[in-house]
């Protein structure tokens, strides 16, 4: 990671003063100013435009494209700066190019191509308006991020309330999806806990539901399995503790195993605080799918109180 952290935050061409929509935009503010009293960070803004049009008509267009795009410029850059403010996100965090316009025919590359040239070291995304309130649901530029972006991503579920102090707090979950991207990740969560030194707590699911399934008198099939689960889940958690710390000795690192019915009740069944950050590692795929964020990761991401971070696989 960059010192300080470059945050890009990815805002909506809808006002942000005007509520409904906007809101997400809002809340993108909020978790860069979460993130400004935990560390150091550089903020620049994005705001993007898909072309309705092929590339062919602006050339044809000339001055009038040139002072359309001149206007929304300085209209996004306006909105962003009272953005910020308003958040919280101190001019000293501001990038000397705090707000920024592109249009083109895809936001996802838009986004992709701006944290390349900001040299990002996280993209901030705001849920879509349409989830409800504690929730994360991915739009369709969140959609394509997830499965391609090469940059980690910030996620905030919508109404999220953070804590005064910053972010207190690092999880990293693992998942069975992950595979050889579990490392990464959890190096990364680490280093950035040990950065801010703040505490690391390293979580296992089971939204199965095993441990609280009725059992059969005859036959207590549910026992030896919810045992050999949590074995397993306990050797994971202890192997994932030591490499954490042999990678930074000083890191406070707690483990905890999260089980219940579904993933909202293997989730509610941990403690969250306000200022808990939920990472997660992806696994890395090949050239032609690039897919790297799987279903089980989804319902995480989906139902996780707290702002995530998505680490991408290598």
């Amino acid at each position: 990671m960059n010192s300080p952290l470059r945050v890009l935050v990815s805002c909506r061409p809808e006002d942000t003063t005007s509520g409904g929509k906007a809101a997400a935009n809002e809340e993108v503010f909020e978790f860069a100013a979460w993130l400004a009293r935990s560390t150091d960070i550089r903020v620049r803004g994005i705001t993007t435009f898909v072309r309705p049009w092929p590339s062919s008509s602006i050339s044809k267009l000339g001055g009038k494209y040139h002072k359309w795009f001149k206007n929304l410029d300085e209209t996004y850059a306006e909105r962003m700066i009272k953005g910020l403010r308003r958040a919280g996100v101190g001019k000293s965090h501001w990038d000397d190019t705090v707000s920024t316009f592109a249009d083109g025919p895809s936001e996802s590359v838009l986004l992709t191509q701006a944290a390349h040239e900001f040299n990002a070291d996280l993209i901030l995304i705001g849920s879509d308006a349409t989830a409800p309130k504690g929730q994360f649901l991915a739009g369709s530029t969140a959609d394509a991020l997830l499965h391609s972006s090469p940059v980690p991503l910030g996620l905030v579920p919508r109404g999220a309330k953070l804590s005064k102090k910053g972010v207190t707090r690092v999880n990293y979950a693992y998942t069975s999806e992950s595979g050889s991207g579990h490392e990464q990740g959890l190096a990364y969560a680490a280093e950035m806990a040990s950065i801010w030194g703040i505490p690391l707590r390293i979580l296992s699911f089971s939204s199965t539901g095993i441990t609280s399934s009725p059992g059969n008198g005859k036959l207590d099939l549910t026992s030896e399995l919810s045992s050999e689960w949590r074995e397993h889940s306990l050797a994971m958690l202890d192997r994932a503790r030591d490499y954490a710390q042999e990678l930074h000795p000083d890191l406070s690192v707690s483990s905890e195993v999260g089980s219940g019915w579904g993933w909202v009740g293997a989730i509610d069944a941990l403690k969250w605080k306000k200022g808990d950050l939920l990472c997660l590692g992806s696994q890395p795929m090949d050239a032609l799918s690039r897919v790297f964020v799987g279903s089980e990761t989804m319902e995480i991401i989906r139902n996780s109180p707290v702002p995530t971070i998505i680490y991408p696989g290598r």
